[in-house]
């Protein structure tokens, strides 16, 4: 979210004649962007999902049905927002296709969807699964490139699974919230079912000195195996690097919290209310837009983007301390998703209950 929003402001901001700046910082950073919010979903989805069936086990009252049902409606929120979200961008555009498109919380809805029916496999057979996606996306948009616009067939594939090649179309990051479930898998299995401090040995044996090592492995091929195409979204190359800055980045951050090498946490409680209210960040900063629309050069950039991070922060703390989960769309949807499970729950008892 933090990327998400200097990302937007720089593009927003930036006089036209430094948008050089806005395309080298975009190829920098762009690995904790889109693919890093798609890898984060999905390590959050794997650990939500490993606690909610331990309670299907641990309770009567909650069943596997009812896990199926919450996550799937979640899903359709999600997905019902991110339609809403697009249709101003059509409107604006004056296109009504653009009302599909790859904004990356339309990624996120439908990679939900895609997802459920691979949370119950083996880590292996999800990483395989990713692999042959990506090697699926390679094959299809050299075949679809050339029909982009067009009114045919083709040209109406290319717009439900690309639209504009340089959103986040599904092909190309969906594989990176499957790897997440994944690594969600492995750190609910190191951490969250292992909680006594003698586990650290196993944290760092079958979790952190892996997850570094194919990193940085992952982070060196992405490099030298397409130098300099590992900074362009529409290589090999770039997947591989952003996966593996990503899983690098995720495992130092999971170190430094196990290991306790930062005592004090008041200093990431910044960062804290940009994951807490992400979703509302993703649909309000769009509000900054005009307010020094390409007015801003080289210098002022960087000034009023940092202070507009902080401000937001101290926002979102003032929000916080007096609304707390009230004012997070995230926690929300979740609650929303429980309540319409609860409610055809109890529908199906009835049903069920009847002679």
């Amino acid at each position: 979210m933090a990327w998400m929003v200097l990302n937007h402001l720089i593009d927003w901001w930036l006089k036209t004649e430094y948008n050089w700046l806005y395309t080298i910082t975009i190829m920098i950073i762009d690995p904790i962007g889109a693919s890093g919010f798609l890898f984060i979903s999905g390590v959050s989805i794997a650990i939500s999902h490993r606690g909610r069936l331990n309670r299907v086990k641990e309770s009567e009252d909650y069943s596997y049905r009812m896990v199926r049902n919450s996550y799937l409606f979640r899903a359709l929120f999600i997905f019902i927002i991110a339609i809403i979200y697009n249709i101003p961008v059509a409107i604006v555009l004056k296109d009504p296709s653009m009302i599909w498109s790859w904004f990356v919380l339309l990624t996120v809805a439908v990679s939900l969807f895609l997802a459920w029916p691979l949370l119950k496999t083996h880590k292996l057979f999800r990483i395989f699964i990713a692999i042959t996606i990506l090697v699926i996306h390679f094959i299809i948009i050299s075949w679809l490139l050339p029909f982009q616009g067009e009114s045919n067939i083709f040209g109406l594939l290319f717009h439900i699974l690309y639209n504009i090649i340089f959103q986040d179309p599904i092909l190309i990051f969906f594989p990176f919230f499957i790897i997440g479930t994944v690594i969600g898998d492995l750190i609910y299995e190191t951490i969250y079912k292992k909680k006594e401090d003698h586990q650290n040995s196993s944290f760092i044996k079958k979790l952190l000195i892996p997850t570094i090592v194919i990193g940085i492995l992952l982070i060196i091929s992405g490099v030298f195996i397409n130098f300099p195409q590992f900074l362009r979204r529409e290589s090999l190359s770039w997947v591989m690097y952003s996966i593996g800055i990503d899983l690098l980045i995720l495992t130092i951050l999971i170190a430094i919290e196990k290991l306790n090498i930062f005592r004090k946490q008041r200093s990431f409680k910044l960062l804290f209310y940009y994951s807490y209210y992400s979703l509302t960040i993703y649909l309000t900063h769009n509000l900054l837009y005009f307010l020094f629309l390409e007015q801003l050069d080289l210098v002022s950039i960087w000034i009023f983007s940092a202070l507009s991070f902080f401000l937001i922060g101290l926002i979102l703390r003032g929000i916080y301390m007096k609304f707390q989960e009230k004012a997070s769309l995230k926690v929300q949807i979740g609650r929303l998703s429980q309540a319409v499970t609860q409610k055809i729950e109890v529908i199906i008892n009835k049903r069920d209950a009847k002679p």
